[in-house]
């Protein structure tokens, strides 16, 4: 990995087609041209962002270590500081490094407000039906 090589956004912006692919995630610059036909979205995922930063949409889409991992792969150097921070820290833990957009950190993901409905619809079916089996064993002792 050449950590020298430092690019500005004109650098990389005509690496833009199926013949010559690059993208910026997090302040890096990768050649993802032999990778197009192995992205496991489609070259077209990649080709909307060629030549651009595409840190929000990596991040978005919530890669895991492995794909991180493959990005080592096709670095070819970073993009000039000034220019655009990185979202996250180029780190083992991939804690976040920079508040691009407060909205984002604010939001709930969808993992806690499944957790939140899931909890609550299991809580109220178990009200509801040990209501019902007390109303059933009620009637049957009674009657």
């Amino acid at each position: 990995m050449n950590s020298n090589k430092v690019f500005n956004l004109a650098d990389v912006s005509p690496h833009n087609n199926n013949k010559d692919c690059w993208v910026i995630i997090n302040a890096r610059v990768y050649d993802v041209t032999k990778f197009l036909n192995d992205h496991p979205g489609g070259d077209n995922v990649l080709l909307d962002v060629a030549g651009k930063d595409a840190s929000d949409e990596f991040e978005e889409v919530g890669h895991g270590s492995a794909a991180r991992l493959m990005l080592d792969e096709y670095y070819v150097g970073e993009i000039d500081h000034v220019e655009v921070e990185p979202l996250y820290d180029i780190s083992k833990n991939m804690a976040p490094k920079y508040n691009r957009n407060a909205k984002k950190q604010q939001t709930i993901t969808k993992e806690e407000k499944g957790l939140g409905i899931n909890f609550t619809l299991k809580f109220i079916l178990l009200v509801v039906s040990t209501t019902i089996l007390g109303v059933a064993i009620g009637f049957l002792l009674y009657k």
